[in-house]
């Protein structure tokens, strides 16, 4: 089983409030160092992106999960919010998402899609090109 994500600061990676879980922003990292630094560039194929961003949902994913007791799962997907960090002119984003839901709903295939906001950054941390985080509701046994 892969790492459990850390904060590169001070915060928790998930919080949790009754069934809901919110996740912190995740970024590409596996055992704490980025996978991909950069921006996302124009006429570079969105799938040479795939990697990085369904690790970064992984992290969200196993954020939220370190929040669950056994037996429960998640039952929903709220919100997921994916930040892109691209160059000017970029207008894929919303493709660069699209590789996080279906990432996320391969991952969860018995739930619906839930809200999803793809939005433009200049910069992200560590240089990170992409950046997700999500709201997941729990459902025990």
């Amino acid at each position: 089983m892969p790492s459990l994500p850390v904060s590169q600061g001070h915060y928790r990676i998930a919080t949790r409030l009754g069934d809901l879980i919110f996740t912190a922003g995740m970024t590409p990292r596996k055992d704490g160092v980025l996978i991909r630094k950069g921006k996302i560039l124009n006429g570079t194929p969105v799938s040479d992106y795939r990697a990085c961003v369904e690790l970064a949902v992984q992290n969200a994913l196993q954020a939220a999960q370190s929040q669950m007791t056994p037996g429960e799962r998640i039952s929903r997907v709220l919100n997921t919010t994916v930040y892109v960090a691209a160059e000017e002119g970029f207008e894929g984003h919303s493709k660069i998402a699209d590789l996080a839901s279906d990432h996320l709903f391969a991952r969860l295939p018995e739930i619906e899609p839930g809200a999803r906001t793809a939005v433009g950054v200049y910069t992200l941390p560590g240089n990170a090109p992409v950046e997700i985080a999500l709201v997941v509701a729990v459902q025990s046994p």
